[in-house]
């Protein structure tokens, strides 16, 4: 995993629940269903009932809602206030007075909070471990939150290199001023929306598989700061060695962009019977 060696969580961040705010602005019944489909296709269920589920960095609140439609009891938490009204936002739109969906400002790094929080079924943090500023720690974290036997679904930047070191530097500088944000979204213009978005326009495909939107996930990609990433073999080797299973992985190739995981909390009795087998 590579960590930028300057101290990202004294630096200026990017403004997620900003960019949130203005995507609710899109946010309709196709973008829900989709989400929905997304949770469903990647934990293989077709439904979350009777299942706790925990949303680390809720964002716009999309992927709670979701949850919550499909049944499980929700508890939705985040950095960012923005955020955080995003998703009391939808909360209050779809489940207003809804005892089994809870939302709160809470931080992955807190792990005085997270204890508080108990253990759940489902643990949820998509695109969001890595903005932390301490992405190890936030994965360490994380663990602890998945009961023996439940689902832990993340998605991690991919590492790809120089090619990353660049994208850090782009995104610090990008939230210096208003002058290199500027000057950084007119120099990525070609590629992000004359590049990107138009032939995603002609061909129908504005809204991303997940229900999101490409015109907001673009701006988060451009600014999205801190930022960290991971080879997928390291995500793997990590969570290996804590006793998960990896059932399901989606990598985005040599790409830029996220490589998404779903892993199983098997314990660590199950952790090491597979090693004695594989050595036997």
């Amino acid at each position: 995993m590579t960590t930028p060696k300057n101290n990202m969580a004294q630096e200026k961040r990017f403004e997620f629940g900003a960019n949130w705010a203005r995507f609710l602005s899109v946010l309709n019944e196709g973008r829900i269903q989709m989400a929905e489909e997304s949770l469903k296709r990647m934990l293989d269920v077709n439904s979350l009932a009777a299942k706790s589920f925990l949303d680390i960095g809720s964002g716009s609140g999309l992927f709670s809602l979701a949850a919550r439609r499909l049944g499980a009891k929700v508890h939705s938490f985040d950095y960012d206030p923005q955020s955080v009204a995003c998703t009391m936002e939808l909360k209050g739109q779809y489940f207003r007075d809804d005892a089994d969906w809870t939302v709160e400002e809470g931080s992955a790094l807190d792990t005085d909070y997270l204890k508080r929080l108990g253990q759940f079924d489902v643990v949820y943090s998509w695109g969001v471990l890595h903005h932390t500023g301490a992405m190890k720690l936030a994965l360490e974290n994380v663990a602890s939150m998945v009961r023996e036997g439940g689902a832990l679904f993340i998605a991690i930047y991919n590492d790809q290199g120089w090619i990353s070191q660049y994208w850090t530097l782009v995104k610090r500088s990008y939230n210096r001023n208003r002058l290199y944000r500027f000057v950084l979204i007119l120099l990525h213009s070609p590629y992000l929306w004359f590049g990107r978005y138009f032939v995603r326009a002609l061909t129908g495909r504005l809204s991303l598989d997940r229900g999101m939107s490409l015109r907001h996930d673009m701006l988060d990609w451009l600014g999205g700061y801190p930022f960290e990433y991971a080879k997928p073999e390291e995500i793997f080797d990590f969570f290996r060695s804590r006793g998960f299973r990896l059932d399901r992985l989606k990598t985005c190739r040599n790409r830029h962009g996220c490589n998404e995981f779903v892993f199983t909390n098997a314990g660590k009795g199950e952790l090491k019977a597979g090693a004695a087998a594989q050595y036997a």
